[in-house]
């Protein structure tokens, strides 16, 4: 899934170009910004963090600048989701938009139950489905399903495997976007609890909004819960995930929370 995001980003430089466009700490032959800009902008981009900024001060300079990184953004189509929110850092938001991806297993139910935790499995317990009604998103073709008895399930995300270093999580602490797609098919609750933690599997930062009632009436439709978590200080280094739910009318069978294409990202604060 792209490259992985690298926690050695130099700390970013406000400066200029050298206005003679030679340095003389630099290579035998200079180089003019504008070429050098676009050999860089076809190489690798961590290549051109971890290896051509450590050449010379001329070779950082081109790396480093704000505009290099912005229209890197733009040749890879990397554009923020609100065009009036610039972003403060291009450099951090074009890795940020590289590895942006959903760090949840399996979220939609097509591998069956793998990747999840079955903490309670009550009633008939988690089924898979092909949704009752359509989702928003046509290519979504499965869901979960709860019983007539508490049915709950989690994962537990280890950002350090997924390639988010220590040093990146405590200096830039990235929004990290919360999303999960629920309907009821009979009178139903549903429950959903998200928690930030530490490395003991200490609480930082938690979302966890309540029990749901939801009527048979709205079985036709699908809603999001959306949460964003924010300036959560240092110290991340798991995100623990948990939903379910059951429903209300004791039937055997499936009839309760329906569930699918729950997501966890790391993303730029302007695209939250």
């Amino acid at each position: 899934m792209g490259e992985t995001f690298s926690s050695n980003l130099p700390v970013r430089r406000t400066g200029s170009f050298p206005k003679s466009g030679w340095d003389s700490t630099g290579p035998d032959v200079p180089i003019p910004l504008d070429i050098l800009e676009e050999i860089f902008l076809n190489l690798p981009a961590q290549q051109v963090v971890c290896v051509c900024r450590l050449v010379c001060h001329q070779w950082k300079d081109v790396a480093d600048n704000e505009s290099f990184w912005r229209e890197r953004c733009r040749r890879e189509g990397y554009h923020p989701r609100n065009p009036s929110k610039v972003p403060r850092d291009w450099r951090l938001f074009y890795f940020m938009n590289k590895n942006r991806r959903n760090l949840i297993t399996n979220p939609r139910g097509e591998a069956g139950l793998d990747g999840w935790n079955i903490i309670k499995n009550g009633g008939d317990g988690w089924r898979v489905e092909k949704p009752m009604a359509p989702h928003p998103n046509a290519e979504i073709q499965t869901n979960f399903v709860t019983s007539f008895s508490m049915c709950t399930k989690s994962q537990l995300i280890d950002l350090k495997k997924e390639g988010y270093s220590q040093a990146f999580m405590d200096e830039f602490q990235p929004h990290i976007r919360v999303s999960d797609w629920y309907a009821p098919r009979c009178n139903c609750e549903y429950n959903i609890s998200v928690k930030l933690l530490r490395s003991n599997r200490k609480v930082i930062q938690e979302f966890t909004p309540g029990t749901l009632y939801l009527p048979e009436s709205e079985n036709h439709r699908w809603q999001q819960m959306i949460h964003v978590f924010k300036d959560y200080g240092p110290g991340v280094r798991y995100i623990y995930f948990e939903h379910g739910g059951k429903d209300q009318v004791f039937w055997a069978g499936w009839y309760g929370i329906r569930l699918t294409e729950t997501c966890i990202e790391l993303c730029p604060a302007c695209d939250t």
